[in-house]
């Protein structure tokens, strides 16, 4: 055989060999998944990402042809289950859902992370999101939100508010208030969200935040006064304005809920989990039942989702800094 011959075979074969790898790409994404894919949840059964979590899985498994099992992982400041997302086999079988401490550990927990937030994992999609509510008490001489801030200035320190805990969504969201607002409060750390509410419907502070479905029933019972939803208008409570409207629009807390999977898992895997993900909270009538319990059904694509946690990690670095917050 000539070297002009052989060199023909040869540049035929790497081309034929080329076609069948570009032709084995889609094959391969629509292949998956061939078995059962486990969701890590970061929190014990019945909490919001929990109930989130379920519902996505039921309206996903649909598309998947597999069975989706849900593995809570809950403690460690949701730390122990996003590292068991870090550490998984990245073959899109283990997949994870995270909240907003996904965002806020690294300011909060700094080195002591056993994970980089923004390297070892891929954002697949930002999902839902869950309004806040700033929130006094119906006897409160309050009636919005300026007149509260105008308080809070001519009487530095005199103001209280009601924190699930710190560093929990609730003690941020307050203290990003306090930062925008410019007024000096005293932050009171319950130990969880139900006392810091029950303590707070009973008039023993003077303000917090709630998360639309846990603070809507109370609001419309009489039982607590909204004075401004953060992200916009909540669907659920349409007669309360949004902080923007009032003036404060940077104050911008949200519960966020979203699928992250390992940082070495393929990309058409990735873009898979993407496609359904993001198809199945845009679906009319799921999103309809979603937004009944109190989440507001996104759907991003990996590019938007990993650009808005570079943003909100560093947002939360700044506050977090500013007001000197340190994890118990």
């Amino acid at each position: 055989m000539t070297t002009l011959n052989r060199r023909a075979v040869l540049t035929g074969t790497v081309a034929v060999a080329g076609s069948a790898m570009l032709g084995s790409r889609p094959a391969f994404a629509q292949a998956y998944p061939q078995r059962t894919v486990r969701l890590i949840v970061p929190y014990a059964a019945g909490g919001g990402t929990d109930v989130f979590s379920r519902l996505l899985a039921q309206q996903i498994e649909r598309e998947f042809g597999q069975t989706l099992i849900i593995d809570n992982r809950a403690g460690g400041a949701r730390v122990i289950g996003t590292q068991a997302v870090a550490t998984a086999q990245p073959d899109g079988y283990t997949i994870g859902m995270v909240d907003s401490a996904f965002v806020t550990n690294p300011g909060l927990l700094k080195d002591r992370l056993p994970y980089d937030t923004r390297k070892d994992f891929v954002p697949v999609s930002l999902l839902s999101r869950t309004q806040l509510v700033l929130c006094v008490h119906p006897s409160s001489p309050f009636k919005s939100a300026k007149e509260l801030v105008a308080f809070g200035k001519a009487n530095p320190g005199k103001l209280t508010f009601a924190s699930a805990g710190i560093g929990t969504g609730i003690h941020l969201a307050g203290e990003q208030f306090r930062q925008v607002a410019g007024i000096e409060v005293v932050i009171v750390p319950y130990r969880g969200g139900a006392p810091a509410l029950a303590d707070f419907l009973s008039g023993k502070t003077d303000f917090t935040f709630g998360a639309v479905p846990t603070i809507k029933p109370h609001i419309e019972g009489g039982k607590a006064r909204g004075l401004g939803v953060t992200r916009g208008r909540a669907p659920q409570l349409p007669d309360i304005p949004s902080m923007e409207e009032i003036g404060f629009g940077s104050v911008d807390s949200a519960s966020e809920m979203g699928l992250i999977v390992p940082a070495a898992t393929p990309a058409a895997i990735v873009e898979k989990l993407q496609q359904i993900s993001a198809k199945a909270v845009k679906d009319p009538a799921f999103s309809k039942a979603l937004l009944e319990r109190g989440f507001q059904p996104i759907g991003t694509t990996t590019a938007e989702f990993r650009a808005h946690v570079d943003r909100e990690i560093d947002k939360w670095i700044r506050i977090i800094a500013a007001g000197g917050i340190k994890p118990e």
